[in-house]
């Protein structure tokens, strides 16, 4: 089910169609070869390719930052590019809704690129209940997390909020389904639950979006697994974060292939007439 808030930043109230934009590896992390500047240029190109296709969102992500680390081990210098990088793509593209994940679990980061840069949303990690990454144990932030946005007075950020999150045990929430854990995260004032598959590019569960669909009202996002051939299956919940499908080869840490998400594009707007 849509929010308010949901529709006033997307104009829709399902199948909003978000693709990813990871950044090459910004400074200080062990894969760097860019500058800020360079590392921009590669953004806005890509951003590019995705608004010429018509898609209903964009988010920036610092996926090539590996190996990840806790967010109280993030250093200055990777909120500084992507604030930088995020005020470019507001600046060259004013219209679309643009988001930002800051990896790993760096939610109050994201929140504060996101009001310095008018961004919409954020995509939160360890939002509800606590887990097991391949950086540690992430512990829940939504308390701390949803004060801090009224503190900066960001409260038009849409907090869309990772649950059993994909690359991540869960055995310490065993007993905790992913229909609870949902709930949770509406109880906790999240405004969108994303649901993933075991890992990236990996097909989300169709029974656990059910299931989600079927606990909670607000927005249902699936996180992972959204191809040409499998859209259909997954058109009817709120929105759908694309990145690996939309790179060369299929393969996330590709550039994104023109073709492939006009290729997309064209299934989902066939569907939409239907």
């Amino acid at each position: 089910m849509a929010s308010r808030k949901f529709v006033d930043v997307f104009k829709k109230t399902n199948g909003v169609i978000i693709g990813m934009l990871h950044l090459p590896a910004l400074p200080g992390t062990p894969k760097s070869t860019m500058s800020v500047s360079k590392i921009c240029d590669v953004v806005l190109k890509e951003a590019e390719i995705y608004t010429r296709a018509g898609l209903d969102g964009i988010m920036i992500e610092n996926m090539h930052d590996v190996p990840y680390i806790r967010s109280n081990l993030i250093g200055p210098e990777v909120t500084a590019a992507m604030a930088t990088v995020g005020s470019k793509l507001r600046t060259c593209f004013p219209e679309i809704p643009t988001g930002v994940q800051v990896l790993t679990a760096a939610n109050k980061e994201a929140l504060a690129i996101a009001k310095c840069c008018n961004l919409d949303f954020i995509r939160a990690e360890g939002f509800v209940f606590s887990h097991i990454g391949d950086e540690g144990f992430i512990d829940s932030c939504s308390g701390s997390l949803l004060r801090y946005r009224k503190q900066i007075e960001a409260d038009h950020v849409l907090v869309f909020t990772d649950i059993k999150k994909k690359h991540s045990s869960h055995s310490i929430t065993s007993d905790t389904g992913i229909a609870e854990t949902s709930r949770a995260a509406e109880f906790f004032l999240s405004d969108g639950v994303i649901v993933t598959g075991n890992e990236t590019g990996s097909s989300t569960d169709l029974n656990q979006i059910k299931d989600v669909q079927d606990e909670v009202g607000i927005p249902v996002l699936v996180g992972s697994g959204v191809t040409a051939d499998n859209v259909s299956n997954y058109i009817n919940t709120s929105a759908l974060i694309v990145g690996s499908h939309f790179k060369v080869g299929g393969f996330w840490s590709n550039p994104v292939d023109a073709n492939l998400v006009q290729k997309f594009m064209k299934k989902v707007r066939e569907m939409d007439k239907c």
